[in-house]
């Protein structure tokens, strides 16, 4: 089968198309025949080589998300047959043509989904469903910020918040991706050119702050999530796109009794990710088939050319996901 490889540490140019050997699927696996998949900020920090990939994927081929079909099934598989149109997440490996996937951690495909549309969805929208609210409960009424709106988990984690009833601000680091956002039904949009915010959110929340921060930037921005959000309320740190380290106040986490967590779907146990799956099924999967969650698709590319994916994104330009069919 043909695949993206990276075939050492570096840039962009270091992914090759190349052939690599076919894959079988084992007892309570299936193969999919992967139609699209998309390109993550994982994968770029993967292939620079500051984040290999976790035990039992490949280590050289990047991809954490696919759409496509059935292929095959391996033993005492019985909710999934061949044909049968699936998407989902992968600790990786999903750059290919062929994937191997546990048949209870992936979801059957909307009909009026696309692949490429597919695609687009399950890391951005079970990252933000996962952070917000099954790990800081957020529900309706309550108001959250979302750094780095304009990103895949970003317009993913705008639209669960509208859906469950919770008021979304976001900040983004450009007027025009600002004005997208509007656009796009962020009613509160923050133009951060820096790294502060703080000021801003409490002025949206009448000096209250909000109830929960969906922190996808990391770096600086966590002193200023402190500042913003009212007490006793949840912070959880998705991304490190500004870094991993910064200096905040301890005093005011204490004071303001707030709950600040990180958060890592990668790496988890089998189990772990097969209830993620099954969360995502039941309650984004149908609203998503309803048309009440949609995919935001900044721009595609075919597979042989993510080398110029990865170079897309890392210009921090894109507005939603950068998929790659296959």
């Amino acid at each position: 089968m043909r695949a993206i490889v990276i075939s050492k540490p570096g840039g962009p140019e270091v992914l090759q198309y190349t052939e690599v050997a076919d894959v079988e699927p084992q007892r309570g696996e299936i193969r999919v025949r992967v139609r699209a998949t998309a390109v993550n900020r994982a994968d770029l920090v993967q292939r620079e080589g500051r984040y290999p990939a976790p035990a039992g994927v490949p280590a050289d081929i990047p991809g954490l998300e696919y759409a496509g079909d059935v292929d095959a099934v391996g033993e005492a598989v019985t909710d999934l047959k061949v044909g049968d149109k699936v998407f989902g997440l992968v600790g990786g490996g999903s750059y290919a043509e062929y994937i191997i996937v546990h048949s209870r951690a992936t979801s059957k495909m909307p009909n009026h989904l696309s692949y490429e549309e597919a695609a687009s969805f399950p890391e951005a929208f079970i990252t933000a469903y996962d952070a917000m609210v099954s790990q800081c409960r957020l529900s309706a009424g309550e108001t959250v910020l979302i750094s780095a709106a304009a990103s895949g988990v970003g317009t993913a984690a705008i639209q669960i918040a509208h859906a469950i009833g919770a008021r979304p601000i976001g900040t983004t680091r450009t007027a025009a991706k600002a004005d997208r956002l509007q656009e796009f039904g962020l009613k509160d949009v923050i133009v951060n050119g820096d790294t502060t915010f703080a000021e801003d959110v409490l002025k949206l929340t009448n000096g209250i702050g909000v109830d929960v921060t969906l922190e996808l930037v990391g770096g600086e921005y966590i002193s200023q999530d402190l500042q913003c959000t009212a007490p006793r309320g949840r912070i959880v740190l998705v991304g490190l796109l500004a870094g991993a380290s910064c200096k905040f106040n301890l005093g005011m986490l204490l004071s303001k009794r707030l709950e600040l967590r990180g958060t890592s779907l990668r790496a988890r146990p089998l189990e772990e990710k097969i209830v993620i799956a099954q969360t995502f099924s039941k309650s984004l999967v149908p609203l998503i088939g309803a048309g009440k969650l949609k995919s935001v698709i900044d721009k595609t590319f075919p597979l042989k050319d993510a080398a110029a994916a990865h170079e897309f994104l890392g210009q921090n330009e894109s507005f939603g996901k950068v998929v790659l069919t296959v």
